[in-house]
């Protein structure tokens, strides 16, 4: 432990403690003494979070203040680790059909995380919590998202699944959240959305469910659930109005300047459009952003958001396999729909001429995508590709991921 502390440059090496009869627990005990107590929380936060972990079982103090909940706010806006979480399935197949996701012979999936810098290489492999596969209708979860560290996990992948996981694989902790209350059994057949979102007023993490119901004559035909973390249950958004419009499971969700966006259907009597919906996290409203040309449903379509590389706006990924083009749009200036500025556009790309689907924006500006199952760089200036060396499988998820200690402090979270 004293190694971490200075990063190899202990002040006395094992044999000069052993020649002086100390340990090092007796050397870091009599250091600590000699330091004054405001200094403790400002040494500790720059430390590794693998070195935190160890940490808190060195003396209560230590804990209390490693534990402590403003600690663990900071330590995520100070001393961050910028990586990218991989989840990969090996199975038969892998298809999409009317939306919803389904597995053919599953075989297995894991996760890792990687470095998001120039080589992409690996930061290390991920150890799944072996509890929860027993909890699993389906297959195996689905990556929803990632926020400071949580990763919100669904088990949606085909059947109706009411297991919602958050789990911080950093600290080897996961809390299992309550059920919902919109169940096939209840309300009949339906489309859930989901969205995980940090709430920095109230310092809160909060889960959204978007449930659309295809068997109700209800004028709402979208419902809207929160759970808090803090309170540790749901509730329905009521009167919160909805706006009328359908999220299918399968699109993905970003975070990004304390609201949620997912992309949505909005339909009138002469055709359906896309638009992207928000919801405020910390104050609990939906609003909606316009996207930089009108895209009707017809058209043969996949659209998917993306966090800006430089993380303060979003972007948008147009892939036509019809036309066999990939756009990458981002918006400039968070909110200004004037904004919206074409930055590439891709077409069928190597032997294969393969058109490539992108995952992500690193925060270097590149695009990751994947290139004849295989995982790539593109440089949106230079439109340069850079294999990561990483294939295999179904590449189910790829997106920013952030160490942290959310989750730590927690006295209901299991740990493994």
């Amino acid at each position: 432990m004293w190694d971490d502390c200075y990063e190899g440059k202990s002040l006395l090496s094992p044999a000069s403690t052993s020649k002086l009869g100390l340990s090092i627990s007796d050397v870091i005990t009599d250091w600590l003494k000699s330091l004054p107590e405001e200094l403790i929380p400002d040494i500790l936060i720059r430390l590794p979070i693998k070195s935190l972990i160890r940490f808190t079982s060195v003396c209560k103090p230590w804990m209390s203040t490693i534990k402590d909940p403003t600690f663990v706010r900071n330590f995520s806006d100070q001393n961050a680790t910028h990586l990218i979480l991989l989840h990969v399935v090996q199975s038969e197949g892998y298809f999409n059909p009317e939306g919803t996701i389904q597995i053919i012979g599953f075989q297995e999936d894991s996760y890792s995380l990687l470095h998001d810098d120039t080589a992409v290489s690996e930061y290390c492999k991920v150890e799944f919590p072996i509890a929860l596969n027993e909890e699993l209708i389906n297959p195996c979860f689905r990556v929803v998202g990632t926020c400071n560290g949580l990763v919100l996990l669904a088990d949606d992948l085909g059947d109706y699944g009411y297991t919602f996981v958050l789990w911080n694989p950093s600290i080897r902790k996961y809390v299992t959240l309550p059920k919902p209350s919109v169940w096939f059994s209840t309300h009949g057949r339906y489309d859930a959305s989901l969205g995980l979102g940090y709430d920095a007023i109230s310092n809160d993490y909060k889960v959204v469910r978007l449930t659309t119901l295809f068997d109700q004559s209800d004028d709402c035909l979208t419902k809207a659930q929160v759970y808090s973390l803090g309170e540790g249950s749901w509730k329905m958004l009521l009167p919160v109005p909805v706006p009328q419009c359908f999220v299918s499971d399968s699109l993905v969700h970003v975070f990004v300047n304390g609201s949620l966006h997912w992309m949505a259907i909005q339909w009138t009597e002469i055709y359906m459009n896309y638009f992207i919906l928000t919801f405020d996290v910390a104050g609990e409203s939906f609003g909606e952003r316009l996207l930089p040309k009108s895209f009707k449903l017809d058209e043969p379509l996949d659209l998917r958001l993306s966090v800006s590389g430089d993380r303060k706006s979003i972007a948008l990924f147009v892939r036509c396999k019809r036309d066999s083009f990939l756009d990458v749009w981002v918006m400039k200036e968070y909110s200004e729909e004037k904004s919206w500025t074409k930055v590439v556009v891709l077409g069928p790309q190597g032997p294969e001429r393969s058109l490539p689907m992108a995952f992500c924006f690193k925060r270097s500006g590149e695009v990751i995508l994947e290139l004849s199952h295989e995982l790539v760089s593109l440089d949106v200036v230079s439109k340069g590709f850079k294999r990561l060396g990483i294939s295999g499988g179904h590449i189910c998820y790829v997106d920013s991921f952030e160490e942290s200690l959310v989750l730590l402090d927690r006295d209901d979270a299991a740990s493994y």
